[in-house]
């Protein structure tokens, strides 16, 4: 139990309290036990010995939003899960990757889960690009199982809402996972009739907006998901310049 603790208070700051807190304490006492008040104190030590705080803040709300999503059909379904466990390992590793996962399920089976109120926790402490790495993260979920299920990306659409991020960029994020004839101005945020100045002004907005070293802050496991939405923002581009001639 005390690597458990050890592994949750490493980098964890604002997600100790509130409503995530809560649900937090609740989960890993009565799913995997022996979760006390006491326990709570070491992880807030441990959280303030040092280390980056936002990585374990930005894991938790992932996990949490992520067994949102994975729900949201009535069903869990084990490729989704498949999904969420390979990431983590390939984030963070296998040990960590394993209390992850573990906490993960606690919150699957956990359904007093109030999304607005778990979504304004977040949103009142994640900076806006990390807010648009976790939209990005439960898009690849959405689409693990091969199925493009409404109730899934509804509750997206609902959970970027929560978190102010605008319908441009939901819709944006949303291109990336399912193509359609105008995927790629979706991706930039402009319309398909838009002037090459346009397309080219949009592709140096992106570019900045979806910057892998916006996440630095996060750690460099988190980084590494940055710098997907970053290709597919110059996959986008180059595609225009083909089409256009550019």
């Amino acid at each position: 139990m005390g690597n458990f603790i050890k592994w949750i208070g490493a980098g964890v700051g604002f997600t100790l309290g509130g409503p995530i807190g809560s649900i937090l304490g609740f989960v890993v006492g009565s799913i995997i036990g022996g979760f006390s008040k006491e326990d709570i104190e070491n992880a807030k030590k441990y959280s303030a010995s040092g280390g980056n705080v936002q990585s374990g803040d930005f894991e938790i709300s992932l996990l949490l939003l992520s067994s949102v999503v994975i729900k949201a059909d009535g069903k869990v379904d084990t490729r989704e899960l498949d999904y969420v466990r390979s990431h983590f390992k390939n984030m963070y590793g296998e040990e960590r990757a394993a209390n992850a996962f573990k906490l993960f399920k606690g919150f699957i089976q956990n359904n007093a889960i109030s999304t607005q109120q778990i979504c304004v926790q977040i949103r009142q402490n994640l900076t806006h690009a990390s807010r648009l790495q976790l939209i990005h993260f439960l898009f690849g979920i959405a689409k693990a199982d091969g199925n493009v299920v409404e109730a899934e990306v509804n509750t997206i659409k609902t959970i970027a809402s929560y978190l102010y991020i605008s319908l441009n960029d939901f819709e944006s994020i949303k291109a990336m996972f399912y193509e359609d004839s105008e995927s790629a101005y979706k991706i930039l945020e402009i319309e398909k009739n838009a002037t090459n100045d346009e397309v080219k002004s949009a592709h140096r907005r992106m570019v900045k907006k979806y910057h892998p070293d916006k996440l630095q802050h996060l750690g460099e496991e988190h980084v590494k998901g940055a710098e997907e939405k970053f290709k597919q923002v110059q996959k986008a581009y180059e595609q225009i310049q083909k089409e256009r001639g550019m």
